[in-house]
Parts: structure tokens; C-alpha cells; sequence
């Protein structure tokens, strides 16, 4: 079976962007997903572009490899152009499940194309669910919807305990989307495949139900950690912003009747500006 060009596409795409960012971490503190940068500064396209880029070498070629190994096969069954659809699904889908589970964290980041990945790999067990996956140098193999079914705990398991600095909730809600978008196109084999698909999706969808309606349940201790990372409140950044926004134009009105406008800086009459119109 021939590597898909859109799967040779997306694995180029992901090492020359990730590349620039191994170059400079400012190149990946602006294009990563940040919650911060969401809602308070609708920087809408993180959702995407934080998926081209990677930590570190080991993420990257992870990554590249679990494309390449079910990139291929997907592809080669559903077209170059239905592949591309469930890939940016899962992609975004996975970054939309980050965005809901940690909406009052501001500081929470992620990065990677995992989410994506994720989301071709469950694309591939709703339409192949007894295929044969085989994890690396491994010579075990274990019919895909058990694969997907492992994912899904393991998932939940890396939500609700933070073990690691892991974006576990793009990988699930990649994988979910993916999943979904797949039968979005090839409805009848839900009629085939169902008993997979609500295998691996009900304990899925079932957790998110409660992580969203009871956000308590992730304020646990780390089973392996007594502290888990931090993070702090985006109502509360957000108040700070707008106290910090309030003296900066108290500053300058103060300015104005002491010494006149033309005393403004070309920066502070941008901000001045700027304010008026907020």
C-alpha cells in the first residue's frame, strides 16, 4: 500500500512547522493553544495551527509515525479529500474538548498533532473495527475496537488524574470526532459496526457529561503526585486585565490635564485609541 500524498502533505507540513518552532519558542508560544488566548483574545486560529507544531523531537516523530502507519491505510479507503476533512475534524475537535473540559484555566496549553491523529485512528476502527492494530515492535496484535477501547480509558484515566503533561483531553475529543465524522460519511456502516462504535463511544461521552456538569470531579490529588500542575482562573485574569487597562488610561487622562494631549507618546495615543473604541 503507496503513502497517501495528503498524509506525505501532512507529515511534511507537521516537521517544517514544528522545525521553525524547535528554532524559537516564540514561534510556539504564538501559534500553541492556549485557553487565555481563546477567550480573552479570540485567537481563534491556535485551534488549528497549535497541531502543526510539537515539544520536542520524540513528540514530533511519535506522532509522525502513528500518521504514517494509519494515515496510509485510511487514505487509500476513503479518498484524499474525505481524509483531509476527518484529520482538521479531529484536530479541532480535539482542541474544542481541551477548551470545554478547562475553560477556567487559563494558562492551560497544549500542542501537537495528536488530536488528528487521533481522530483518523477512530475514523479507521468506525469503519474497520476488527483490523488488526499492532503497537510498535510489538509482535502482538489486538483487533482494532479493543486498541480504540484502551485509548478511551486511558484517556479518561490521564483527565481525571493529570498523571502526566499530556493533552489528554485532544487526544479524546479527537478521537470522538473523528470517529463521528467517519459515520457522518459512511452512515451505513453504522448498521455494521455499531456494537464498536458504542463500545468505545458511551464511556467516552458519558465522562465528558460529567466533567462538564460537575468540573469538581478533576479537583483530585494525582494518584502518583500529591500535587497536580496549577492553573489559574481565566474570570480572574480577566478582571485583572481590565483593572490593569483602567490605570493604564488613568494614567494617561491624568497626563492630558496636567501637561495637554499633544504630551502623549505615538503609544499612549494608540492606546488611548484603542480604549475609546472598546
Amino acid at each position: 500500500m503507496g503513502l497517501g500524498i495528503v498524509t506525505l502533505l501532512l507529515i511534511i507540513a507537521n516537521c517544517v512547522i514544528s522545525y521553525q518552532g524547535f528554532k524559537s519558542r516564540d514561534f510556539i508560544d504564538k501559534y500553541r493553544f492556549e485557553v487565555e488566548k481563546v477567550l480573552l483574545y479570540k485567537d481563534y486560529k491556535c485551534i488549528v495551527t497549535s497541531g502543526f507544531i510539537h515539544a520536542n523531537w520524540t513528540h514530533l516523530i511519535l506522532n509522525m509515525l502513528g500518521l504514517f502507519f494509519i494515515g496510509q491505510g485510511l487514505e487509500a479507503a476513503v479518498g484524499p479529500f474525505e481524509f483531509l476533512l476527518i484529520y482538521f475534524a479531529g484536530l479541532i475537535g480535539g482542541d474544542l474538548l481541551s477548551l470545554l473540559v478547562h475553560k477556567k484555566h487559563g494558562n492551560y496549553s497544549s500542542l501537537g498533532a495528536s488530536g488528528a491523529i487521533g481522530g483518523i485512528f477512530f475514523a479507521f476502527i468506525a469503519l474497520f473495527p476488527s483490523s488488526p492494530i499492532r503497537l510498535f515492535l510489538i509482535p502482538i496484535s489486538f483487533p482494532a475496537w479493543i486498541f480504540g477501547l484502551a485509548y478511551v480509558v486511558y484517556s479518561i484515566y490521564g483527565i481525571h488524574s493529570r498523571k502526566q503533561n499530556i493533552g489528554h483531553e485532544s487526544h479524546l475529543g479527537g478521537a470522538l470526532v473523528g470517529m463521528f465524522t467517519a459515520i457522518i460519511f459512511h452512515p451505513s456502516t453504522f448498521l455494521y459496526n455499531y456494537w464498536a462504535v458504542l463500545i468505545i463511544a458511551i464511556p467516552a461521552v458519558v465522562f465528558i457529561y460529567i466533567i462538564v456538569t460537575r468540573p469538581h470531579v478533576l479537583l483530585i490529588d494525582n494518584y502518583f503526585f500529591r500535587k497536580q500542575k496549577p492553573y489559574y482562573s481565566i474570570d480572574e485574569k480577566y478582571n485583572q486585565d481590565r483593572t490593569n487597562k483602567q490605570h493604564e488610561i488613568d494614567d494617561i487622562l491624568d497626563k492630558i490635564g496636567k501637561k495637554g494631549i499633544n504630551s502623549l507618546t505615538k503609544e499612549e495615543k494608540r492606546k488611548l485609541e484603542e480604549y475609546s473604541r472598546s
